[in-house]
């Protein structure tokens, strides 16, 4: 995602309460790809999938 589409979406993005926050673009590109390629999350690239399955 480019940083004006992230800038347009910032508004909408949770806040942090003491608990460390995933990064939204990666989350959002993430959805993007899986919904566009029409995959599941286990068949998307490590880069998309989440932290515990990545390693």
């Amino acid at each position: 995602m480019t940083d004006a589409q992230m800038a347009r979406l910032e508004p909408f993005s949770p806040k942090s309460h003491g608990k460390p926050r995933v990064d939204d673009r990666r989350v959002l590109s993430g959805i993007i790809f899986i919904n566009r390629n029409r995959l599941r999350w286990r068949d998307a690239p490590s880069a998309y999938r989440p932290q515990k399955d990545a390693q």
